[in-house]
């Protein structure tokens, strides 16, 4: 009997000499290239553990410093060095603000060089790559040039501390109170109860209304025959005294001043009082300080200018001191009433055909 041929299309079989050919080929490949896949992964898992170990150092580094900026405000918080340094809750707010952004900052650098180097281990041309991310950046960079403007203006207030929740500001485009600082978007409610959203790039000068101390000024009109030496000493027991009383002895940071005399008029005169308030807290002085003005004047006897004028007794003999005199264009007849009257029209002529 002779053996059967093969089917047509049916591939060869492999001998035994064949797979242990390529048995031995493929321990031999692995045994070459085991050492520098065992260098490749450590430095990787190196790369890896390193950069996680920096990033957890950092980050914890970032949160103990701001926990500890926030202890030493809760500290000073209520007390007299407290009142000169801003308040607790903006001091953690801003801190928040600062440890989050430097957290973020500090992922995004040891991230971005963990994976490049990664990308290095696995002998990758990182010249395309960094080229691509070049152009890429410029191209983000010109269509979001606002946001990044924005988000730069933000960072350098923060940074800086120009202003913060609670404090009145001028803006330029708005005024009004702080309610909420972001990186981007500063969030300000108006005199009228209109809550404003500034952008932070479009911000060009800042009025902060809140840092440092406020001046009360108040200007008190007198007539101008008034005692000056009397009115004078009305002026200081009211500043002596409300000086002493709760809250406005905490409100007023220096002695209520009597400035002296602003301008003197034929009918009045007006005495300027300037005292340094607390910052924020001007207007409500200066409506205490006119509210107790009032009260000691009228107690002393001393006019306000405002109200009717008294009329002396020479005034009230003479009725006609408040009249006017004649004048010649009340007569009809008088020279100046017919120059000033209009002329009068032409007297019609007879009709035709009579």
């Amino acid at each position: 009997m002779f053996p059967s041929a093969p089917a047509a299309g049916r591939e060869d079989t492999v001998t035994l000499e064949e797979a242990q050919e390529r048995a031995t080929d493929a321990a031999g490949w692995v045994s070459e290239n085991w050492s520098t896949w065992l260098e490749t992964g450590l430095r990787i898992l190196l790369i890896i553990v390193v950069a996680a170990a920096l990033r957890m150092v950092i980050r914890k580094t970032i949160t103990n410093l701001i926990d500890r900026m926030n202890r030493t405000a809760s500290a000073v918080d209520g007390t007299a060095l407290g009142g000169l340094l801003v308040n607790a809750e903006r001091r953690r707010q801003r801190s928040q603000a600062i440890g989050s952004v430097l957290r973020s900052v500090a992922s995004f650098l040891i991230v971005g060089t963990a994976a490049l180097m990664i990308l290095d281990t696995f002998k990758i041309n990182l010249a395309p790559l960094l080229a691509s991310a070049g152009v890429a950046g410029v191209a983000i960079g010109f269509g979001a040039r606002n946001l990044v403007t924005d988000f730069l203006s933000g960072v350098f207030m923060i940074l800086e501390d120009q202003y913060g929740v609670g404090d009145t500001i001028d803006a330029g485009v708005a005024t009004g109170e702080v309610v909420e600082v972001g990186l981007r978007v500063t969030k300000l409610r108006g005199p009228n109860g209109a809550v404003w959203y500034v952008r932070n790039g479009e911000i060009k000068r800042i009025g902060n209304l809140s840092q440092g101390w406020s001046t009360a000024s108040v200007e008190v009109t007198v007539r101008a025959d008034e005692d000056l030496d009397k009115v004078r000493d009305t002026l200081t027991e009211v500043g002596a005294q409300i000086a002493k009383d709760e809250p406005w002895n905490e409100r007023l940071w220096g002695p209520v001043e009597v400035l002296g005399l602003d301008s003197v008029l034929l009918d009045s005169m007006v005495v300027g009082v300037s005292a340094k308030t607390m910052p924020g807290q001007d207007v409500s002085v200066e409506r205490e300080l006119r509210w107790r003005i009032k009260k000691a004047f009228d107690a002393a006897g001393i006019s306000i200018v405002g109200g009717p004028a008294e009329l002396t007794e020479e005034d009230a003999a003479d009725a006609s001191a408040g009249m006017a005199a004649p004048s010649a264009y009340a007569s009809a007849a008088s020279p100046q009433s017919l120059a000033a009257s209009p002329i009068p029209p032409p007297a019609s002529g007879p009709k035709l055909g009579k």
